[in-house]
């Protein structure tokens, strides 16, 4: 008898989520993916929680009609609501927990203030970094840097704008030992954030722990091409893809969401 096919899906409101995509195929390869950039939507980190939650039970509804069995919330910011989200069909991860597991496994439980947490104004505000981090005996600063994901978004990985905005933001964290990247966009950047810290900082981007868990977790269907989708621009989202993350989208689809109740 067949096992029951299964689609996997990568939700981000942009092109962060690119980079759990690359990290997937270099671990997974065989596993095809079908990816959703929700660019034609308010920024998810400026939502509010009904907002926020209404968008992404859309998101699910659509993908799920796309086949989608397993996802992933490749955004801190969706990632905050996940509690609240109607997805009794599908498997699901978020990036906080994998984000918490692997600072514990980069820092154990360093001298209070050695680990920092840069991320979006939602996921700031939230607390669930420092409140997860807390439960586990480690104290944790943090930072917003809303700023960054819209920049790196609309191609920007070095100008003297983005540099501004990483000076404002790490000044007050430049000497924590670690500093943990809870927004996916911002690993594109890590060079240009480490001219602002100090030499011995060190920064974490829990990719590879989210691909490790759903490697360990799911059991997921080989074969088949990887699908790319947006509400936003098709050619924006190929021409960031490829400059932050160094991944080629041959064809994306632009997509309108019928809207779904929270």
């Amino acid at each position: 008898m067949s096992k029951p096919l299964t689609r996997l899906g990568i939700v981000d409101w942009g092109i962060g989520g690119i980079g759990i995509y690359r990290a997937i195929k270099a671990r997974l390869g065989g596993v095809p993916v079908i990816y959703f950039s929700d660019t034609g939507a308010k920024p998810y980190g400026k939502m509010s929680r009904l907002e926020l939650t209404a968008r992404l039970n859309s998101v699910m509804s659509f993908l799920q009609t796309r086949g989608v069995t397993h996802l992933i919330f490749g955004c801190n910011a969706a990632s905050t609501v996940i509690p609240h989200l109607s997805a009794e069909a599908l498997h699901i991860e978020g990036m906080i927990e994998v984000a918490v597991q692997a600072a514990v496994k980069v820092t154990g439980t360093r001298r209070p203030g050695s680990l920092a947490v840069i991320g979006g104004g939602r996921t700031v505000r939230s607390g669930a970094y420092r409140k997860a981090l807390g439960q586990r005996g480690i104290k944790v600063e943090q930072r917003i840097a809303q700023p960054l994901s819209g920049l790196i978004e609309s191609g920007d990985l070095d100008s003297d704008e983005l540099r501004r905005q990483c000076r404002r933001i790490l000044a007050p964290i430049k000497n924590h030992s670690h500093i943990l990247l809870a927004c996916t966009h911002y690993p594109a950047v890590q060079s240009v954030l480490q001219e602002f810290v100090s030499v011995e900082t060190r920064f974490i981007d829990p990719a590879a722990e989210i691909v490790d868990r759903v490697h360990a977790r799911w059991r997921l269907s080989r074969g088949g091409p990887d699908i790319f989708l947006t509400s936003g621009s098709p050619e924006a989202m190929k021409a960031a893809a490829f400059k932050a993350f160094d991944v080629k989208i041959k064809h994306a689809q632009k997509v309108t969401l019928r809207a779904v109740g929270c």
